[in-house]
């Protein structure tokens, strides 16, 4: 078997991933920005879900407001009532003026819609990891019903994944890290995960091999440089996020 025909029984998801949805190029986070990346071409996403103060699910990736929204305080306490009435988009460009924070709902229809497969970071704010990781996991069950590609629930906290494969076993799980610490393999065996997301600035090529010799794909962030890219494609790896689109495109080799 080919390296490429092994990497794609291993991981038979997009191999490049517009990162929180449309990379540098619309303001993260947004439908606008899903929307950007699948007319480049990608066909699949990647963005964060935090839960809202009543316990909606959101796409959002800080636990406050201020850097991507006109406004303050936070997420977590904050009703999506409210968050719906901000603008997510004034702040990246004039053009993006009157974008609001979306519903995980409404990403996962927009998805949907346009036949993209998405990577969903599960973003706990401080102390709601496990409510979190439950909510974004039954609302993934209930929203993905059908789809041909499942999405992968992501997240850097250990204790949302647990939850998340408590009240949705089913769905696939990467475990993300910035750096890959020495029990890899037994987080991820405890976590049932089929992938290990990584900083790429982690990864070598040994580290690489031992990991997909276990059986799990690596998916790398966020890789904006052709040479980084090559580098990591040459070593294996499943798949990349990228915040250059025009630069690490959809179809990049």
């Amino acid at each position: 078997m080919t390296p490429r025909a092994e990497s794609q029984v291993r991981w038979p998801r997009p191999r490049v991933v517009a990162h929180r949805g449309g990379g540098r190029l619309a303001p993260e986070n947004t439908l606008a920005a899903i929307r950007l990346g699948a007319r480049m071409g990608f066909r699949g996403v990647e963005f964060d879900v935090m839960l809202a103060g009543c316990g909606t699910p959101v796409l959002i990736h800080d636990e406050t407001l201020k850097r991507t929204s006109n406004g303050r305080g936070e997420v977590a306490r904050t009703p999506y009532a409210e968050l719906a009435r901000l603008d997510a988009g004034a702040w990246f460009s004039r053009s993006y003026r009157g974008e609001p924070i979306p519903a995980y709902e409404d990403a996962v229809r927009v998805c949907r819609e346009l036949g993209l497969w998405a990577n969903v970071e599960i973003k706990p704010s401080t102390g709601y990891d496990r409510r979190t990781g439950e909510a974004v996991a039954l609302a993934s069950r209930a929203r993905w019903a059908g789809a041909p590609q499942p999405p992968v629930l992501s997240s850097f906290s250990t204790v949302a994944l647990a939850a998340a494969r408590s009240v949705a076993p089913e769905l696939p799980r990467g475990l993300l890290v910035g750096r890959i610490p020495p029990h890899w393999h037994e987080l991820m065996r405890d976590l049932d995960c089929v992938a290990l997301h990584c900083n790429h600035r982690a990864l070598n090529a040994r580290l690489a091999a031992r990991i997909h010799d276990a059986g799990y794909g690596i998916l790398t962030w966020t890789v904006n440089e052709r040479r980084t890219a090559r580098k990591l494609l040459g070593w294996g790896v499943d798949c990349l996020v990228t915040d250059a689109l025009g630069t690490i495109g959809p179809s990049f080799r």
